[in-house]
């Protein structure tokens, strides 16, 4: 799905004023109704995202911590399995995983003789059965099945679905009997920073492919929706990394992308929403 800055733009809008729950989802593809649930996730996950970031200093100051953590002994003293860390954090507007993070910090360093690490704190989140309290693993487990954008139960949808969208493409570049070297070869010669796939170059002949008369020698694959935030970060940290390592290339946002970026084409890099089905295989001999 391709949408025009301006589309983008009414759906980012409509964003602005709606929590971060699935049933807000629901009402945006109502809103949007000719745009895919896919491509509308993307965007509501994004732009939540952009959010987040904006405000994340407010929400870890010391006084705010502070604040939350009492807050959440108050509203578990008087009733332990009422959702009162989810609670908190939809009315402060912070994503329901971070808040659980915020407030299992705080209770390990009160209640642990040395300050948790990242790692311990990451494994308590991924299996809330490893916090040493009954009611607060209970807690940041509701806030972690209900957050739609955060947490490690998002963490692994995302990557299962950008593993399924690589297997896809895999098997398109196969059923067009196209030879490539994908991501883990090309690190097992040593590249460092590499597209999800290269097309790989014969012996004898050369054999680089043509979309829409372009020609390309790799392709990367984004199972999310290319904004203009997202994708130039990836033009900035990948593709023009890929480019001058190994020639012009495609990416492919398999939930769409904003039309205005597509600007590079000349400069060597490529957009689609689709895996193309105009493919032209351009060969000549090498002397």
């Amino acid at each position: 799905m391709i949408l025009t800055k301006a589309q983008y733009d009414e759906i980012a809008q409509c964003l602005v004023s709606v929590p971060p729950t699935r049933q807000s989802l629901r009402k945006l593809k109502q809103r949007f109704p000719s745009q895919s649930q896919a491509t509308l996730l993307s965007i509501f996950s994004q732009e939540y995202q952009k959010h987040i970031k904006r405000t994340h200093a407010k929400h870890h100051t010391s006084e705010a911590i502070e604040s939350y953590y009492q807050r959440y002994l108050s509203g578990v003293g008087k009733n332990g399995a009422a959702p009162v860390l989810l609670e908190l954090a939809n009315e402060v507007d912070y994503a329901p995983s971070l808040m659980a993070r915020i407030i299992l910090e705080r209770f390990l360093q009160e209640h642990e003789e040395t300050p948790p690490s990242k790692s311990v704190i990451n494994s308590m989140l991924r299996d809330p059965s490893q916090i040493p309290d009954g009611v607060l693993a209970n807690q940041v487990y509701q806030c972690i099945v209900n957050d739609c954008c955060y947490g490690p139960l998002v963490d692994c949808i995302k990557h299962a679905i950008g593993h399924e969208h690589e297997v896809l493409l895999r098997d398109l570049l196969l059923e067009k009997n196209l030879s490539f070297l994908d991501e883990d070869q090309l690190r097992a010669k040593g590249y460092d920073k590499t597209p999800d796939f290269i097309l790989q170059v014969p012996v004898v002949m050369l054999c680089p492919l043509a979309v829409e008369g372009h020609i390309i020698h790799w392709i990367e694959s984004k199972a999310s929706f290319g904004d203009e935030c997202s994708h130039h970060a990836y033009l900035h940290d990948q593709f023009w990394s890929y480019w001058n390592r190994f020639g012009p290339g495609l990416v492919i946002y398999w939930y769409g992308f904003i039309q205005e970026l597509d600007c590079n084409r000349e400069r060597g890099i490529l957009l689609k929403a689709c895996f193309p089905t105009d493919i032209v295989t351009l060969c000549h001999s090498i002397t």
